[in-house]
């Protein structure tokens, strides 16, 4: 699933791409909002939310979307050949000289801007907002703290105590933590896995080459996740998990608590 720093790339480029530009051509293909009149307005910004995506346009309307597993938003010249197939284009939105589709959206809506904390309230604090500061590291901690006997793991991924980590900077977190992620959040420094969070997400934002190592030799971009072999230590990387949500951590490096 794509992490924050892929939608805060992506909305930037919509934004470049479409702020301040009147839509000649918008459509919504969800039954739910087939009948949403695009063309004519304005958008005035593509704004990320954790891996929540918000367009808003004049008249303080707002298009929600996710893009989950394969969700992706491109962007063509009028009349490009589209690089998906269009069964699967959800959101048309062509302006004068561009042309924004996303493919396999998630989670659209179509609401006042007014009304967007219906959709992202629940969200923790947002790792890449330009807003970020001490009172959102401290209530990052707070939150990630609130439950001392939670695996570490899960509450990296927990969107309602950080908004931005997916699964690739769960595991590399935990990694330079040097803790496995089944260890309970009490035996972790709470403080410094949220600076690192934010750290690599930001490393990361504004290119579309991830490396949670700062090597982008492609095997080396990671330290343990999808990985083998630990890239620290060269020892044997322990996978497990369902498919979407594979945890991989070195037992050297990652010594369980007791261990």
């Amino acid at each position: 699933m794509p992490e924050g720093d892929t939608v805060f790339l992506t909305c930037r480029r919509l934004d470049e791409a479409l702020a301040g530009a009147e839509v000649v051509r918008g459509e919504l293909r969800h039954p739910r909002l087939a009948e949403v009149e695009l063309r004519g307005r304005v958008v005035r910004e593509a704004r990320p939310v954790g891996k929540h995506l918000l367009i808003r346009f004049t008249g303080e309307r707002t298009l929600h979307s996710h893009l989950g597993m394969d969700g992706a938003w491109h962007l063509y010249s009028p009349g490009g050949r589209w690089r998906r197939p269009a069964h699967r284009a959800r959101a048309v939105l062509e302006v004068p000289g561009r042309t924004a589709v996303g493919f396999d959206l998630r989670g659209m809506r179509w609401v006042r801007t007014a009304d967007e904390d219906s959709l992202v309230g629940h969200l923790g604090p947002d790792l890449l907002s330009p807003e970020w500061g001490p009172e959102s590291a401290a209530e990052a901690v707070r939150r990630l703290t609130a439950d001392p006997a939670r695996e570490i793991g899960a509450a990296l991924l927990d969107q309602s105590v950080l908004a931005g980590v997916g699964n690739i900077y769960r595991t590399e977190v935990c990694f330079l933590l040097r803790r496995s992620p089944h260890s309970p959040v009490a035996e972790v420094d709470a403080e410094r896995a949220v600076r690192l969070c934010r750290d690599l997400l930001l490393r990361n934002a504004w290119s579309p080459e991830r490396s949670t190592t700062g090597d982008l030799r492609r095997d080396a971009r990671h330290w343990v996740y999808g990985r083998r072999t630990c890239l620290r230590c060269g020892g044997p990387v322990h996978r497990d998990g369902g498919a979407e949500r594979v945890t991989y951590h070195c037992p050297r490096c990652q010594p369980l608590p007791g261990r």
